[in-house]
């Protein structure tokens, strides 16, 4: 029972034990007064007729005395009347029918008043002539005793639920703050730190609402401190100190996400050789905030064409590495390039075109972090040796539709559900029980089964992405897949559809229709919540509503605060994969643990990706990690119904 309904009870307890209590008293007080006044009015009555009846009792007119008894009977509540001559002993009675009006003879029944008799002789002078008894009818007594309880059970009934609501009103305003620390305690205990509380009046509570709120300022602070911690160990790590762009190591660790992953893309490979002239012309400091301005101006000329990773690599060389990009849009990104770099090189006083050279390799069919980055260099070294601006690394493998094509082709196998299906155990940590399982999909287009890395790409770019998670959930749906374990399975969702409020409508009213939610797990790129916030904020709230769960996918790739872990409250984050390719040596330990710090510190269950070997998963055995997945444990095959 709540602390406002055990007040509330004994509230109600103590006004009815008042109210009780002052029943009883008056209850007692009028039986007491009411008994009285029908005595005095029987005494009164008895003096009275006897007075009356003298003249008939001398003259022996029975008629007289007769009709004077008849009207004291018509005059008040008396029962009986018995006369007795005393000449000659003769008696003579008279009964008085009564019936007591609007009181209920259950009530008459519980014989609260007794009959009452006055006896009186009736004299003459000093000549005794009668002996006249009176009994007299208890109606009145009851009549009046009805009347008044019934007035005053109305009254305290009136009092009592006016009391009763100035009571549940008067509580509720007294206790608000107590319910209010209730609810900023729960939202402690699930690491949700708000603003702080209003102090109220009333001191005990002042006190209490007070602890709290330092209680809460340092939980928040622990949170604000780890998530700088990462920042700092970050920009210590990972961040060239003179651009503040990624340096190599960063880089690599991307590339081999990005290898690891259904992609597209290039890597360019750019030498700046004219730095090296405004060095020693003008020096290092004035070539530092060269670089730093030129950083800046790559920044912003090249995110409007597409989103990509700006590194310095070295002194003089930049690594570009541009995602989820087909042919024409890296021409576009490779002329944009020029055209800014051109501009710097005009401003430092050099020649256009000149002092520069581009190498790109762009992304076809399987390849290690070796091989891309060797054939961006033998590109660069290409463009060196032929004093050209840029030089493309040759790429004998035919695209095997064009635009038109493929968007075409992928809407046909997507409307007529051609997936086949794939799924990765991911495994707890210590047990290696299987928590949940990962969802990959092929599609068979020409009668040639395509994997994700051949055809998501043209998803991304064509926008068929929302058309491809409905109704690859609904073909996941048909053939059962959410029936076949006992563990959650997990579904990558592409940006478009986390961006795309329709599908959010669309998914609510799947999940609310569906008979197990809490099998369904869907993933989000970290990416799409720097991108759009409110959308996923929106989205994950659908998901938690519904009963089903979410995971923040490539967890710690993005350089920016964690705060964003506050809201959306995921139920998991999985590593991205570039710390699994982490040295010890690289002293980036203290970057991932500080990372699981801030999910554990959330109670978030931290997932690391990319595992290939025992060695790999050594190194991440002091995280206190929840689960892991990669080819340690490679994906299998899922026979459809």
């Amino acid at each position: 029972m709540t602390l406002f309904r055990q007040i509330y009870a004994l509230l109600f307890v103590l006004f009815s034990l008042t109210i009780a209590s002052l029943a009883y008293v008056q209850f007692n007080e009028t039986q007491s007064f009411l008994t009285k006044q029908m005595e005095s009015d029987l005494n009164n009555a008895s003096h009275s007729l006897g007075l009356m009846l003298v003249p008939a009792l001398e003259a022996g007119d029975a008629v007289a005395t007769e009709t004077l008894v008849n009207v004291l009977f018509e005059g008040g509540y008396y029962k009986q009347i018995k006369l007795t001559w005393l000449v000659d002993g003769k008696q003579q009675v008279w009964n008085n029918a009564i019936r007591v009006q609007n009181v209920p003879q259950w009530f008459i029944d519980l014989g609260i008043f007794k009959p009452i008799s006055k006896e009186n002789i009736i004299t003459s002078g000093w000549l005794q002539l009668a002996k006249i008894e009176i009994t007299a009818h208890p109606g009145f007594g009851y009549h009046e005793m009805w009347r008044i309880i019934t007035n005053t059970v109305i009254v305290f009934a009136i009092l009592f639920l006016v009391a009763i609501f100035f009571a549940r009103v008067g509580l509720s305003i007294i206790l608000k703050p107590l319910n209010s620390l209730s609810e900023h305690a729960k939202k402690i205990a699930n690491r949700q730190f708000g603003p702080d509380m209003p102090t109220p009046k009333t001191a005990e509570l002042k006190e209490l609402v007070q602890a709290f709120n330092s209680m809460s300022s340092q939980l928040k602070q622990v949170f604000t401190s780890l998530d700088e911690e990462v920042s700092a160990l970050r920009k210590k790590n990972l961040v060239d100190q003179v651009s503040n762009l990624p340096n190599r190591q960063y880089m690599v660790s991307r590339i081999n996400g990005w290898l690891s992953e259904p992609n597209s893309g290039a890597l360019f490979l750019v030498k700046m050789d004219w730095l090296e002239d405004v060095h020693s012309q003008y020096g290092y400091q004035v070539r530092d905030e060269t670089i730093k301005l030129l950083a800046e101006k790559l920044h912003q000329s090249l995110d409007s064409i597409t989103p990509s990773v700006v590194a310095r690599i070295a002194a003089y060389e930049f690594a570009f590495l541009v995602e989820e990009s087909e042919h024409e849009q890296l021409v576009s990104y490779l002329q944009t390039l020029i055209r800014t770099v051109n501009k710097e090189v005009s401003k430092a006083g050099c020649k256009p075109n000149e002092q520069f050279n581009i190498g790109i390799a762009e992304r076809s069919g399987q390849r290690s972090v070796s091989d891309i980055l060797a054939q961006a260099d033998n590109a660069l070294q290409k463009s060196i040796k032929e004093n050209k601006v840029f030089h493309w690394y040759e790429n004998n493998q035919q695209q095997l539709f064009n635009r038109d094509e493929w968007r075409q082709k992928l809407t046909h196998a997507i409307n007529n559900n051609q997936f086949q299906f794939r799924w990765q155990p991911i495994l707890e940590n210590g047990s290696s029980n299987v928590s949940q399982r990962e969802l990959y999909c092929q599609l068979t287009l020409d009668e040639k089964v395509l994997h994700a890395g051949q055809f998501m790409p043209f998803i991304e770019i064509l926008s068929l992405g929302t058309m491809l998670d409905r109704c690859l959930i609904e073909s996941v749906n048909h053939h059962h897949l959410f029936d076949r374990n006992y563990e959650p399975l997990a579904i990558n969702l592409t940006y478009q559809s986390i961006s795309d409020r329709d599908f959010h409508l669309w998914i609510k009213h799947f999940l609310r229709n569906h008979k197990r939610p809490e099998r369904i797990c869907f993933e989000i790129p970290e990416a799409s919540v720097y991108s759009d916030l409110s959308a996923c904020e929106h989205l994950c709230d659908i998901i938690r509503d519904c009963g089903a769960h979410f995971g923040i996918d490539h967890f710690g790739r993005q350089f920016g605060s964690m705060a964003y872990l506050q809201s959306l409250r995921p139920s998991y984050v999985k590593l991205d994969q570039s710390f699994a390719f982490i040295e010890e040596n690289q002293h980036n330990s203290e970057l991932c643990r500080a990372l699981v710090n801030v999910a554990k510190g959330l109670d978030i269950q931290v997932i690391v990706t990319g595992i290939q070997e025992q060695e790999q998963l050594a190194r991440f055995k002091d995280l206190r990690l929840d689960a892991y997945q990669g080819f340690i444990e490679p994906p299998v095959d899922i026979k459809l119904d």
